[in-house]
């Protein structure tokens, strides 16, 4: 039984059990229909994988591995804010005529900044700690820039990764301000996931712990019979994650260097609505 699935449940579980609504309230979101996008959430969750142990890959449902890593390239190696520089549609919604969705993500990313080792953007001053100082305490990307929140389309959700190393073992924290569980949340963990086995291959080190906190965990109204029904499945054993060895710039990584193994799932959730 895969560990991610048990985290997962009892998540899910703790949010129905003493989750707090926003019925009454005033809330952004909207559905297609105009109708209010209410939620039911908790505050403060923080999940803890092993990657070591294994690929933290839900099997109640299947998550789209290839995609969520093609967006975490577009972020993070291409450094993009364009979508037409990404292989779906997922952020059609949040960018103007030109494809772009202002200055939020990779954008924030390829920024240079000055340090006294040089100038680097966040991205390279990452790989450059990890390789020269690979215990530093200051590891750290920060999307969350607020002198150029007014120009970002959507404010970044995911916004914080910090970087450990301890003994051999490259682990990290990932912030997220809010995450919506049932359509967001395993595909984050596994691009993190994928994130941190790309910098320790390309570091010479080994994987260690992803730990993910997310401050507004919510479920919508119109999610809840689905994460109910989810829940209730029988997990399959983790699958196994095989990355092409002979990778060791982070920047030469394609989507096809990452397969999955032995990966059972249980059927996908159909004509999941999404608030906006």
């Amino acid at each position: 039984m895969s560990k991610a699935d048990n985290i997962f449940i009892a998540m899910c579980q703790d949010i129905l059990e003493k989750g707090f609504s926003s019925e009454g309230e005033n809330v952004r979101t909207k559905w297609g229909d105009g109708t209010p996008a209410h939620t039911i959430k908790r505050f403060g969750v923080v999940n803890r994988y092993d990657l070591s142990e294994e690929f933290p890959i839900l099997t109640l449902r299947p998550t789209n591995l290839k995609a969520a890593i093609d967006e975490l390239l577009w972020i993070w190696q291409k450094k993009s804010n364009n979508i037409k520089d990404i292989n779906s549609h997922i952020w059609d919604s949040w960018a103007d005529e030109e494809g772009s969705i202002g200055k939020a993500y990779g954008y924030q990313l390829g920024i240079k900044h000055k340090y006294r080792e040089g100038e680097f953007d966040q991205v390279d001053r990452i790989l450059y700690d990890l390789k020269n100082n690979p215990y530093s305490r200051r590891i750290i990307a920060n999307m969350y820039n607020h002198s150029d929140l007014y120009e970002m389309n959507l404010y970044p959700c995911a916004y914080s990764i910090t970087f450990n190393v301890a003994g051999r073992k490259l682990n990290a924290i990932l912030n997220q301000r809010s995450q919506d569980i049932l359509v967001a949340n395993n595909w984050n963990v596994i691009q993190y996931a994928i994130l941190v086995h790309m910098l320790a291959q390309v570091s010479y080190l080994e994987v260690g712990e992803f730990v993910h906190i997310i401050a507004d965990a919510h479920i919508y109204d119109r999610h809840i019979p689905l994460i109910a029904e989810l829940i209730q499945r029988t997990p399959y054993p983790a699958p196994k994650l095989i990355i092409n060895p002979d990778i060791n710039d982070f920047y030469a990584f394609k989507v096809n260097d990452f397969l999955l193994e032995d990966y059972q799932s249980g059927s996908q959730i159909k004509h999941i609505p999404v608030a906006i």
